[in-house]
């Protein structure tokens, strides 16, 4: 008897089938053009490092979602990368460390993690991102925004939403005008994530209520921000928030979380996050940070469209294929498939055209629709 297990996948592991397979495709190939038309050029990290490099260059974060084994040859230990954004930063730092800056990088390919989450259960998934390397500037920040959604509107997303939030600003204002010791930051900033005043005023952040507040439309949010800055240590935040705005227009519903820092830990002055209507979750993220190990600065993006494909596949057209008979011109076969016709040669007299998905039928030299 057949053990009807012994096929199973692992939880939150699938295959993708052929309709899922050229949404996919399609859609990181339209991503990775627009990156490309960007003057991005594209890289190839390795799926599996030695644990001890990627988790050094991730400073700690997230370094417990690696799956880890033993390296058969070196007896270290090796780990399935989890995020392919460290290991840009490893290329731009070793391999191209000699390069130009700004250095602009793109990449495409499967991540992997030990375990999903109760709202995130999936624990493989395809990331396609950029990196711009050498700044975190203002102008590189309104740049890698601009270009996240021009690769979202290249796959088809439309009504695309970016959520700004500001990752040192509980830091900045601690400095500042709101001071809080060591310990005081790490409660406050607990009790900000989740969005808890009566927690905060427990906390010792009374201060920092108005923080909770300031979140919704990017200007609305943005003037709430200003009021609460007396001292003016948010000036140039906010300008440079205002002018990546502007830079956008109305391509995106901008909205402002200045507090939100849940999935940027590493990140600095800047911090977003990519919605899109009808993919469920967010869809990507990205802001400003520093380069772990050689601690140069950098912004970027990372775009996770397994959502997208789940939305778009059941109407993703497999394209057109033309049946090729037995005894066929193999000349014109080849014409044809020069030409992007895709062929389906017949094996023997069963083959039939439309059972095989053929839209077309080659009949001597010409082709006819079925």
């Amino acid at each position: 008897m057949t053990d009807p297990t012994q096929d199973l996948l692992p939880e939150g592991l699938e295959d993708r089938l052929p309709q899922s397979m050229a949404a996919a495709t399609r859609i990181e190939r339209a991503m990775l053009e627009v990156m490309a038309a960007h003057g991005y050029d594209r890289v190839r990290p390795p799926l599996i490092e030695f644990e001890r490099s990627l988790a050094r260059r991730m400073d700690g974060v997230r370094t417990r979602r690696m799956i880890r084994f033993t390296d058969p040859t070196s007896l270290r230990t090796l780990a399935l990368r989890s995020d392919m954004t460290v290991q840009v930063g490893r290329i731009a730092a070793t391999g191209l460390g000699d390069a130009p800056r700004p250095l602009r990088l793109c990449y495409a390919g499967q991540v992997a993690r030990i375990t999903g989450s109760k709202l995130e259960p999936r624990r493989e998934n395809l990331q396609v991102g950029a990196e711009l390397i050498g700044r975190d500037t203002v102008a590189a920040a309104g740049e890698v925004v601009e270009l996240a959604i021009a690769a979202l509107e290249a796959a088809g997303v439309e009504n695309i939403s970016v959520d700004f939030t500001l990752p040192d600003l509980v830091e900045t204002l601690a400095d500042g005008p709101l001071p809080l010791d060591p310990e005081a930051r790490e409660r406050v900033r607990r009790e900000l994530d989740t969005k808890d005043a009566g927690g905060l005023v427990e906390a010792g952040g009374a201060a920092y209520l108005p923080l909770i507040h300031a979140t919704g439309t990017f200007e609305q949010s943005a003037e709430m921000l200003a009021d609460l800055d007396t001292a003016g240590v948010l000036d140039t935040r906010i300008d440079g928030l205002r002018q990546i705005a502007a830079r956008i227009g109305d391509r995106a519903r901008l909205t402002l979380d200045p507090s939100e820092r849940h999935g940027f830990e590493y990140q600095s002055w800047l911090g977003f996050t990519l919605y899109a209507e009808g993919v469920r979750g967010e869809i990507g993220r990205g802001g400003t940070y520093c380069i772990g190990g050689s601690e140069e600065p950098a912004t970027g993006f990372s775009l996770y469209p397994e959502e997208l494909v789940e939305a778009v596949k059941a109407d993703e057209p497999l394209g057109e294929k033309l049946f090729l008979p037995l005894g066929h011109d193999r000349a014109i076969a080849a014409n044809l498939r020069a030409e992007g016709w895709r062929t389906v040669a017949a094996l023997d007299e069963s083959d039939e055209a439309s059972a095989l998905g053929c839209t077309h039928r080659l009949d001597g030299s010409e082709v006819k629709a079925l």
